[in-house]
């Protein structure tokens, strides 16, 4: 665990000093959880955005996206269950006086069981090598047949609480299981209460006047009371999905890790309307396409996990994440959930308004279901960002940190050098800058020795450095350096922009 902590460590300073995320109003001692997205690492944001809206809007003839307004009717929230159950089960540490979500620190216990039991799975790779059967001994090794019953009691015990509300269960097994606060390591717990999470403000010029609104906490609901506006003006037939990029917001009593849960933050978000009965068919094709998503990135196939919910929401009939190998191990990057006719249903219900499709195929009107996606865009990009640092021992014996971003969403796609800053080599690189700049994000780099300059585009992760010399100006040629193997070769100028896009462009991903 330790290493996890220094790696996440790693992340957060390599992050500030390289201009990927600040912590907010820094010269105010900041403010916990929330965090400002630097110059590279807005770069690097809106390119994945890119990547999420290309892939879900324009490459889908059946979905379209929209922009909703964050501040919603205030019923929108006691229609969609906000009001009433948007709570975490909280428990706090009398002697570190620290609070935690009770299903957390749950969640904690059972991940350290299960890699107790993935260390004997590695003991035994060590041991018997290729003839190793992971399955079998999986199936029949003691200590892992022991852990994995440990994990189900408890997920057991767990979910009938939770799914009960049943606060007292819940503390009596997190005492049951010995849980220790991380920071006193002591077993002195309070009671489980629920905290709601919704920030809540004041619409109006005059206090008296003022109604209670709250921010999103969710970019959904803005999908579900705006779907018979897009279906009518869009003329969308069923199957059809409506999607949208939004900031949400959540009063997180425990925000920690980073940028992994912050309590201003932004979300990707597409509710796919079905017919009810085909909810489960679509479910289970919409958990392919989105693994699919997050593999063409390249970060590795075993960084990835599919985790069914222990508790379902009041709304779904089946949900799943997808989980990440963050730096602080297996957490949630993405939801998909089976919502039901819920979330429409309600709307009708309490604004009165029929929500209906009307289905021409089989001639009746009917609540549509919905199979939501729903990714945290900062959860994105701190897995793309974690998993793509890397330090790196070269043959002289000297070390380079290279971030090893996949190409297409590099905040610089490539960085021109001027070997020197005489002789007419800067003007010459300011030229090449002038023809690529329409189709790339181009830095021009000047300063300190060719090696210095090659480190620093290592380290903030430009995929190519061009570099201009003498001889560029007698035959028009570059050389051009790639990030991840180092090697360099001399092209042609001319050539420069067909190679950076074959390399570079989105559609390398979206193929």
């Amino acid at each position: 665990m330790e290493q996890k902590d220094d790696l996440l460590k790693e992340v957060i300073s390599h992050a500030k000093e390289y201009g990927f995320v600040f912590p907010s109003s820094e010269i105010y001692d900041g403010l916990s959880a929330t965090y400002d997205y630097g110059q590279l690492g807005s770069e690097l944001k809106n390119n994945i955005k890119n990547y999420w809206w290309k892939s879900m809007v324009q490459m889908h003839e059946n979905i379209v996206g929209i922009d909703a307004s964050i501040f919603m009717h205030p019923t929108t929230w006691k229609a969609s269950g906000h009001v009433d159950a948007f709570n975490d089960p909280l428990i706090d540490n009398k002697d570190s006086k620290k609070r935690y979500r009770a299903d957390v620190l749950l969640e904690e216990y059972m991940e350290k069981i299960r890699l107790k039991s993935e260390k004997e799975v590695e003991k035994g790779i060590k041991k018997f090598g290729e003839s190793f059967d992971e399955a079998q001994f999986r199936a029949t090794n003691p200590n892992v047949t022991r852990n994995n019953e440990k994990i189900k009691a408890v997920e057991d015990r767990m979910r009938s609480a939770l799914e009960n509300n049943d606060l007292v269960a819940v503390k009596q097994l997190i005492e049951d299981l010995e849980i220790a606060c991380p920071v006193s390591g002591s077993k002195n717990w309070t009671d489980v209460r629920q905290f709601n999470l919704m920030f809540s403000t004041e619409m109006g010029s005059v206090a008296g006047d003022a109604s209670t609104i709250y921010l999103r906490p969710e970019t959904a609901q803005g999908i579900f009371v705006n779907f018979l506006n897009v279906q009518k003006s869009g003329r969308m037939k069923i199957p059809f999905g409506i999607a949208q990029i939004g900031k949400a917001f959540r009063n997180e009593i425990i925000a920690r890790q980073f940028i992994f849960r912050m309590r201003e933050f932004e979300q990707m978000e597409m509710q796919f309307f079905v017919r009810p009965g085909e909810e489960m068919k679509w479910y289970n094709q919409w958990k392919e396409n989105r693994l699919k998503w997050h593999a063409a990135l390249g970060l590795g196939d075993e960084n990835y996990r599919f985790h069914d919910h222990i508790k379902l929401a009041h709304y779904a009939n089946a949900a799943c994440d997808i989980e990440f190998n963050f730096p602080m191990g297996f957490k949630e990057l993405e939801g998909i959930h089976s919502r039901t006719d819920f979330d429409l249903k309600q709307h009708e219900q309490f604004s009165g308004k029929k929500l209906q499709y009307f289905d021409p195929e089989l001639n009746q009107n009917y609540v549509p279901y919905v199979i939501e996606t729903s990714i945290g865009l900062d959860r994105m990009f701190l897995a793309i960002l974690s998993a793509s640092l890397k330090k790196e021992q070269l043959e002289d014996g000297s070390e380079r940190v290279v971030l090893k971003l996949p190409a297409s969403l590099a905040p610089y796609k490539v960085a021109i050098m001027p070997l020197t800053k005489k002789d007419g080599l800067p003007e010459k690189a300011r030229e090449i800058i002038d023809q690529l700049k329409f189709d790339f994000n181009c830095q021009y780099d000047e300063k300190d020795s060719i090696g210095k300059r090659y480190r620093r585009q290592d380290a903030i992760g430009t995929p190519f450095s061009v570099t201009v010399d003498h001889e560029s100006l007698e035959d028009n040629t570059v050389t051009i350096r790639d990030r991840d193997t180092m090697e360099q070769k001399r092209v042609s100028i001319d050539e420069l922009s067909a190679m950076l896009a074959k390399r570079t462009a989105l559609s390398t991903l979206l193929k």
